[in-house]
């Protein structure tokens, strides 16, 4: 039995599971490992520091794998942002025909991306996003519940809501994020109308990721509750693993005159950035999702792909349908 969608059918995928991109951990070792496992690899654009490393970035992929993979470019507000429009013109120049695209106002990067035969994937976190992006011209969105690492939005609606109001409402292929990282989970997204998962936190821990050990099994460690939501009262909350430094940001914006100000030597990217790779976990923020809870192991990609769409399977063909029964009229009319 196969799981075969509309989203692996449109992409050219064995598996309907896309790895998101994440900063500083979307580099060629996974998304090369995701991808020859089956599912969607995906590079994370801004985790080079210019696009021409990025250009680098995408043939050392593409050296690593001969199956189709993406990459991420999102777009923040920012008073200096990066020449994204440089970043986009390497994903294009360098071929690449599968974009993911989040953040704010990606109006002309999708425009650009879809003037270029690039198949985009656009994530959102609200039903009225996720109808911006269908007219825009998108081809799949992603839908990110309230579960998710990194930004879940304003709104706080969890997946088992979102992901059904949002099929209800568009008619391309979506995807579900946010609190996935089993087979349970991609069957449940299944039955709630998604055509496969986006997963990242999961990812994280895997041992193709580009981290140090020490941050996979505290990962692994961490339960469904070992995550702090910052930023919420500058209206960008974001999701993280609770530690030292997540506990002392949420201790600082209760504080009723608390401004941004004064969180900012806390949560630079460089220091994330120094935490995931030195293993230091109160170094900086580590981005990660509630789906901590339901991860206990570092398996490489292949047996992790492997397993989901096996016990997804199982779930399908097994559990759920044994609970049909035929009522007494249906066995008559047979």
């Amino acid at each position: 039995m196969a799981l075969k969608t509309r989203f692996t059918e449109l992409l050219g995928i064995e598996k309907p599971i896309v790895q998101g991109g994440m900063m500083w951990v979307g580099r060629a070792e996974l998304a090369a490992a995701v991808s020859d496992a089956g599912g969607l690899g995906i590079l994370t654009a801004l985790t080079q520091p210019t696009p021409d490393d990025l250009r680098r970035e995408i043939d050392r992929c593409r050296a690593m794998t001969d199956k189709p993979f993406g990459v991420n470019l999102t777009i923040l507000p920012s008073v200096s942002p990066p020449p994204y429009a440089d970043y986009r013109r390497a994903i294009i120049e360098s071929g690449v025909k599968i974009v993911e695209t989040a953040g704010h106002k990606p109006h002309e990067h999708v425009e650009d991306f879809k003037a270029n035969g690039i198949i985009v994937l656009h994530k959102c976190t609200a039903v009225r996003h996720a109808l911006s992006a269908e007219r825009m011209g998108v081809d799949v969105i992603s839908i990110d519940g309230f579960e998710c690492a990194g930004h879940p939005g304003e709104d706080d609606i969890p997946g088992l809501v979102l992901i059904p109001a949002t099929a209800d409402k568009v008619k391309i292929p979506i995807i579900a994020s946010g609190g996935f990282g089993d087979g349970r989970g991609l069957a449940a997204a299944l039955a709630l109308g998604a055509e496969g998962i986006n997963m990242g936190t999961r990812f994280c821990a895997t041992q193709e990721a580009p981290i140090h050990d020490a941050v996979k099994q505290f990962i692994v460690a961490n339960d469904e509750r070992a995550t702090n939501l910052i930023f919420r009262r500058f209206h960008n909350t974001g999701r993280v693993a609770k530690n030292s430094v997540s506990d002392r940001v949420v201790e600082i914006s209760k504080q009723p005159d608390a401004v941004f100000e004064d969180i900012r030597p806390l949560v630079g990217g460089a220091l994330g950035r120094k935490a995931l790779e030195t293993g230091d976990l109160d170094a900086g923020l580590v981005w990660a999702g509630q789906i901590q809870g339901l991860i206990h192991d570092v398996p490489t990609c292949r047996a992790l792909l492997d397993r989901i769409v096996s016990d997804a399977e199982a779930i399908i063909r097994s559990r759920l349908r044994s609970m049909i029964t035929e009522s007494p009229q249906e066995t008559v009319a047979a």
